[in-house]
């Protein structure tokens, strides 16, 4: 083949011939683009040396990322728990760091009042307002200050009575008190109701642990019926069982503190006790085995209460300061005090009991 000959071009057909296969020229060629931008950004002659190259704008989803986020579960959070969600977020924390780090205090008694508060009040809140829908009434005739023994009726197969009234002088006292309760020993033997009921600052049902509370100003609740009272047959219900001897007012007497009776109606029927398996319960170690309508037939779920309308009256206090602590062992006295405060308990149930419309509402 011979060799083509190479035709000269002039500068016109050259420059025609760049621009139709597509070259440019060398001043007004496009700058490479911004890493993660879908644009070019387009640098001619015209443009400024110093001028700062367009940044990308991410996605109008990217934008909202964290914000976005952000702001949703603070709603989430708002909705749940409030307005004030932060600051009792924060108080959780703060909270959870004392116990982790043992800066939380305790009596001698094993009382963890922190505990009490936060915890152990609101797990019994609930069933307080929700489901008992208990009514306190005369609250006001627990003193704001000093101590106080506080003589309640105690019935229910399960002593949530006793819990209740716990939470009625902690969340309706206007100042604020807490109620010591006086429990009897099987509770201390018990695992894990043993540690929960010292936390929650109950004690052994004894003259000296009362004593010792009631002089450091303390309200102490005591129900003397025991488990005559908490066992009864549904039969019996609302009629007092014997006050023991009288051990409540000698203390008392002892310590010159008022005497205020309290009078519980709604418990009775939560259990109904039809019947009482005793051989059972001695082996099992208990003073009864309750036999319900419910309960042992339905298994778990015969153990849940049945939702009845709590009503919780305290009564005016008997004074025991115009007495001499000798007067604590006169036997006479002692007595007539223990059936004064067993007949107000007594008479306030049945007023209470001729003004309820009906056991559930």
């Amino acid at each position: 083949m011979a060799d083509a000959k190479v035709i000269p071009l002039d500068e016109d057909t050259r420059a025609r011939r760049g621009t139709r296969t597509g070259a440019r020229p060398a001043q007004g060629r496009r700058k490479a683009a911004v890493p993660g931008s879908a644009r070019l950004a387009a640098v001619g002659d015209d443009t400024d040396a110093g001028q700062e190259e367009p940044r990308s704008v991410p996605p109008a989803g990217e934008r909202a990322g964290a914000s976005g986020v952000t702001g949703t579960l603070g709603g989430v959070a708002e909705r749940l728990l409030g307005g004030d969600w932060d600051r009792r977020v924060a108080g959780g924390l703060a909270f959870l760091r004392r116990r982790i780090t043992g800066e939380y205090e305790v009596d001698d008694f094993g009382y963890d009042q922190e505990l009490t508060d936060q915890v152990l009040m609101s797990l019994l809140r609930p069933l307080f307002e929700k489901y008992f829908r208990v009514e306190v009434r005369g609250i006001e005739n627990i003193p704001a200050e000093g101590g106080a023994l506080v003589v309640g009726n105690h019935s229910g197969t399960l002593p949530l009575d006793a819990l209740m009234a716990q939470v009625a002088v902690h969340d309706h006292h206007p100042a604020g008190r807490h109620l010591r309760l006086l429990a009897a020993d099987l509770v201390f033997v018990l695992p894990v109701v043993n540690e929960l009921a010292r936390k929650a600052g109950h004690t052994l049902a004894c003259a000296e642990d009362a004593q010792t509370l009631l002089e450091r100003g303390e309200i102490v609740g005591v129900m003397p019926e025991g488990f005559k009272g908490l066992g009864k047959p549904f039969g019996e219900r609302y009629k007092l069982q014997r006050f023991g001897r009288g051990g409540f007012v000698s203390t008392a007497l002892r310590t010159g503190v008022p005497i205020v009776p309290c009078s519980i109606v709604g418990a009775e029927e939560i259990y109904p006790m039809v019947g009482n398996a005793r051989t059972l319960a001695r082996l099992l170690g208990f003073p009864y085995f309750p036999l319900t309508p419910t309960f042992p037939w339905l298994g778990p779920l015969g153990m849940v209460p049945l939702p009845t309308k709590w009503t919780i009256q305290f009564g005016e206090p008997i004074r025991t300061d115009g007495y001499a602590p000798e007067a604590a062992d006169d036997p006479m006295l002692v007595f007539n005090l223990t059936d004064q405060v067993r007949e107000t308990i007594q008479h306030t149930l049945y007023k209470l009991l001729v003004q309820r419309r009906s056991v559930f509402f």
